[in-house]
């Protein structure tokens, strides 16, 4: 049965409309962005499809183009749709993020760094540049890695940092097949770090480790 043919009250779009987002299942979700079907299927088939397909939303959205495209109504164009939808997302945090401060919104910043760095395959290592009040000045990624260590080097942190303007930064990296927990390499590398931007007046506010779902601040376990 068509989607259209369904109660008012059951159709994604209504329901989204009447009680909002979040009264839709994941798959109802797709469905309002998928909007229409194909031939067999409707748009909330289409959107378990996805789901049992990738594992979830966290492996739709990390799905290259190739593995999206070959599902059957699946094209460039919704590949494209869907990317651009979860950058807005990704850039709607930063900005909160630039008009707060860090340190008042710890879980803000630890949800944007889960945001950017939960689907990584590879150990990337990611910097928040922060002015003297700790608001964010930039983001973005200084090293990329291999899916168990990712080499960082203090000189190019520091150029970074100088680039910016920054006064104090954040850091964060993933552990894409491990545990949150701090290895005794990435004890090591912050403490390096914060030596090094000492020397220079930059404060290492804090450190964190990013595994699957979970967050870890180095800061908070008394290890900065």
């Amino acid at each position: 049965m068509a989607i259209i043919d369904w109660p008012l009250a059951e159709r994604p779009r209504e329901k989204l409309l009447n009680k909002g987002a979040t009264a839709l299942s994941d798959a109802e979700l797709l469905a309002v962005f998928l909007r229409t079907g194909i031939r067999g299927k409707t748009a909330v088939d289409l959107g378990r499809e996805l789901l049992e397909q990738f594992s979830g939303v966290k492996g739709l959205l990390n799905a290259s183009r190739i593995e999206f495209t070959a599902i059957a109504g699946m094209g460039d164009a919704k590949y494209a749709a869907l990317q651009a939808v979860f950058e807005l997302s990704r850039r709607a945090m930063i900005e909160t993020l630039q008009r707060d401060s860090a340190l008042t919104s710890p879980k803000d910043t630890q949800n944007y760094l889960l945001h950017v760095l939960a689907n990584e395959q590879r150990e990337v290592f990611w910097c928040l540049f922060l002015d003297n009040q700790h608001r964010v000045i930039a983001s973005e990624a200084l090293f990329y890695g291999t899916i168990d260590q990712a080499s960082v080097y203090p000189r190019e942190v520091i150029r970074a940092c100088i680039q910016h303007n920054a006064a104090a930064v954040i850091f964060a990296h993933n552990h894409p097949s491990g545990s949150a927990e701090p290895s005794q390499a990435d004890k090591r590398m912050t403490t390096q770090l914060g030596k090094a931007l000492a020397l220079i007046d930059i404060r290492m506010l804090d450190h964190i480790i990013v595994a699957g779902s979970i967050t870890v601040s180095m800061a908070e376990m008394g290890m900065i």
